[in-house]
């Protein structure tokens, strides 16, 4: 399709984005003039679009922002850089880099997202080369690690089906290389690429297109009974359908999505539908066609309405299904039968089919860094110099030691407990059962903290669910520092989104498998008003929940919010 036939798609006028990025020649712009100037730690906005591309964000450390402003110097500009993995999964020696450029380049941790991709934090912007660089040289990446393009492709790290993992997490792969932003930018500003000079009238993206997607595009891919990726908060989903321990295919769901705005009700989190079966062999094309139409049909006028289950939502499943088989050539299946319990991970040690042992860390809010009593990131450090196997980042930030071999177990065991090292079984199932994204210092978008805030009131929260004989019932629990939805907080039971400083929306009633939303049970409240709202609800619970219920189901039936289906009834 031509680049006129793409753009006439939405008549509408254009946002400026859309007309940023039209200029940036493939991704190019000024970055690499930019990148020189030594007098500023910041870049020009249009620069901080394009970045993103590149996967960075410009932030600054807000904590010391009147503090500097009174000194009379610029904010303590810096970046964050997001490292993809698909599947999340890296060998050690793409650990020790990971550790490496942490404590060279970035504030000394390291970050696990919530699309098992690496963060790193307090990048400076005349080291943001050298890093890339040697993130490269492991053969990882941060191209299209955000921006208008497909992000990181998720996939369930389960050790308990090795074999279907495998393939499941081959597939993923695929996908993702497929997807890959094709122009050569990438190389030429961070990796000393050849140059070439003029690229506008050179096809750099045939599935992109010059001006790539109206917004960002996530792909996930489950294996039942564990939905651990959410699978139905991607824009495109994959549900692995596995009969007699074979891999046969996939269901497909589209249309989900986190993100909204306060107090714009055009705006909603959405849940994606399952609209048929594909095998193995289709998924690529199957994913590729999705991407396309999304990128002619998505609203390229109003960024808040330019997500794909808008796209879906304003047309129709029934639209989508049509052109997607009009692109396609052939027909999806009928979608098969599956079903999930939960979307949390499975703590310690566990022996996988292939005969390798895999250790699941609690790593509370992804956050790797050394604590007392808790040298996380100085003993994954040691244990990566030994380790044979892999490690894989899971979708709830936590971490697998995988793919350990019966001799290397017990001098692996010995790190564990020398660093102390955890599989968080100490902890009360809410704590294991929690999400939080970075929000303050630095993230720009954020209202209220989350990482930092988010263990102080589950302490206060824990001594209820103690109280009531309730420590050990795994209630989902998510907060995020604004309404963008990073740790999918509207699929949790219960969940806080930042609405100001110290300030949250309060959520109920989300699927425990991810597959429900949750709906608004209070607004802008303070921890005071939290923890009295949350006593009474969490004693009725204890008394009244029927057997194996979920808190998730119990607040509906109780009568405390309505129940959820679709994002267009969320804020009703």
């Amino acid at each position: 399709m031509s680049e006129n036939n793409l753009l006439s798609k939405n008549s509408a006028p254009h946002s400026e984005v859309e007309h940023i990025k039209q200029r940036t020649n493939y991704l190019r712009g000024s970055l690499e003039e930019t990148l020189l100037d030594t007098i500023t730690g910041s870049i020009p906005e249009d620069d901080n679009r394009l970045m993103k591309f590149h996967g960075s964000y410009m932030q600054d450390d807000r904590d010391l922002r009147n503090e500097r402003q009174k000194q009379k110097l610029e904010p303590a500009y810096q970046f964050m850089l997001r490292v993809r993995a698909a599947g999340g999964i890296v060998t050690a020696d793409q650990w020790l880099m990971m550790d490496r450029v942490a404590q060279k380049y970035a504030n000394g941790t390291i970050r696990l997202t919530t699309r098992q991709s690496f963060q790193l934090h307090g990048v400076l912007k005349w080291n943001m080369k050298k890093t890339i660089q040697e993130v490269n040289a492991s053969l990882l990446s941060t191209l299209a690690a955000c921006g208008d393009v497909n992000r990181n492709v998720m996939c369930n790290p389960n050790p308990y089906l090795s074999d279907v993992h495998g393939e499941v997490y081959e597939w993923a792969c695929r996908i993702s290389n497929h997807l890959d932003p094709q122009t050569r930018a990438y190389h030429e500003i961070w990796l000393d690429g050849e140059k070439i000079l003029d690229s506008q009238d050179v096809e750099q993206e045939p599935i992109y297109g010059k001006v790539y997607l109206p917004r960002k595009f996530k792909i996930g891919i489950a294996v039942p009974p564990s939905n651990d990726v959410d699978v139905f908060s991607q824009d495109l989903g994959f549900i692995a359908i596995v009969e007699d321990g074979k891999l046969k295919g996939f269901n497909v769901s589209v249309g989900g999505g986190m993100g909204m705005t306060h107090g714009d009700t055009l705006t909603y989190p959405q849940v994606a539908q399952v609209i048929g079966f594909v095998t193995p062999d289709q998924v690529v094309d199957l994913a590729e066609k999705t991407v396309t139409i999304q990128r002619d049909y998505g609203d390229r006028s109003v960024r808040k309405h330019a997500r794909f289950k808008y796209t879906i939502d304003d047309r129709g499943i029934e639209w989508f299904v049509e052109e997607l088989t009009a692109r396609l050539g052939w027909k999806l299946e009928a979608a098969r039968p599956y079903q999930f319990d939960d979307n949390g991970d499975r703590y310690g040690w566990v022996k996988g089919s292939n005969g390798k042992w895999h250790f699941t860390l609690f790593v509370q809010n992804g956050r790797i860094k050394d604590e007392e009593g808790n040298q996380l990131l100085t003993g994954l450090r040691e244990i990566a110099k030994v380790h044979g196997g892999d490690f894989r980042l899971t979708a709830n930030q936590n971490l697998i030691i995988g793919n350990v071999s019966a001799q290397k177990k017990k001098k692996i065991e010995d790190l564990i407990k020398e660093y102390g090292l955890t599989d968080g079984l100490h902890y009360s199932a809410l704590r294991r059962s929690s999400m939080a994204c970075v929000s303050l210092p630095t993230c720009g978008m954020a209202m209220a903290e989350a990482e930092r805030y988010l263990p102080e009131l589950m302490g206060k929260i824990e001594p209820m669910l103690e109280d009531a004989g309730l420590s050990e019932k795994e209630i989902t629990i998510r907060m995020t520092g604004c309404p963008n939805g990073c740790a999918r907080p509207m699929l949790a039971e219960l969940a806080f989104i930042g609405k100001a400083p110290g300030k949250y929306n309060m959520y109920l009633g989300g699927g425990h498998a991810g597959n429900r939303l949750n709906k608004l049970y209070k607004e802008n409240i303070g921890e005071a008003e939290i923890l009295q709202s949350l006593q009474p609800i969490i004693t009725q619970y204890a008394k009244e929940r029927w057997d194996g219920e979920h808190f998730g189901d119990f607040v509906i039936r109780a009568g405390y919010v309505k129940e959820v289906r679709s994002g267009q009834d969320f804020h009703a």
